[in-house]
């Protein structure tokens, strides 16, 4: 008798499990789409070059491209920057990536390049011409190109260093463009405002850069 009782028991426990178990109807299975994303149709100003562009050894959201968005954003000029920097490029690498930056259609470029080749010690000629074929495709790409200098440090040489400091003014008038003669003009020698290597700029610093940006590149978006 015991036993006919609790087969009863398990019989009856087994059939609540049933009937309370999740119920899940086959509505529920339906997943409901995600709305597309809303293509951002503003112009594009991209960014060019290596890792000043880049914001090597910065937060995101510090590096000179983040901040200029930011300022662009608060000032109500609509437009969307794109920061196509990579840490360690050099003249030659910015040519092979030219079909990244086109493919974005921009307004403007800022061209950042040149001291990767100058650390390398190599030919200021070669540098100056893979800097001539970056602007001239750019240009022909229908861009407006910002070309940005920077120097190398003293130990690199005088001579060496006259060379280099001379092909960025050579190339804006060869090209017709807006020259920001240093990048990091005010900011370059300030340790409150670089990063520990001496090369690179903290964030005070980047926020500097962006002002020197802004004003080679105020004309062109008065242009618009």
């Amino acid at each position: 008798m015991k036993n006919i009782w609790w087969i009863v028991l398990l019989a009856v426990l087994y059939g609540c499990k049933e009937e309370t178990g999740p119920h899940r109807p086959e509505a529920s299975r339906v997943s409901t789409p995600l709305p597309a994303a809303v293509a951002d149709t503003r112009p594009a100003i991209v960014c060019f070059g290596d890792s000043l562009t880049a914001g090597l050894g910065l937060d995101p959201g510090q590096s000179y491209p983040d901040l200029l968005q930011q300022e662009l954003d608060r000032r109500g000029d609509r437009y969307r920057v794109v920061n196509l920097g990579v840490s360690g490029d050099t003249t030659q690498d910015g040519l092979e990536r030219l079909p990244l930056v086109t493919s974005e259609k921009p307004r403007i470029v800022i061209v950042e390049f040149g001291a990767n080749d100058g650390l390398r010690g190599q030919p200021v000629s070669n540098t100056e011409n893979n800097l001539a074929q970056i602007i001239a495709a750019l240009q022909k790409a229908g861009a407006r190109v910002v070309l940005a200098g920077i120097t190398l440090p003293p130990n690199y040489g005088p001579d060496y260093i006259r060379q280099f400091d001379g092909m960025y003014p050579a190339l804006a008038r060869r090209f017709q463009t807006p020259l920001l003669p240093f990048l990091l003009a005010g900011v370059a020698g300030h340790a409150d405002l670089m990063q520990r290597d001496g090369l690179h700029p903290n964030a005070a610093g980047a926020r500097l850069v962006v002002g020197n940006v802004l004003r080679t590149l105020e004309p062109l978006l008065q242009r618009e």
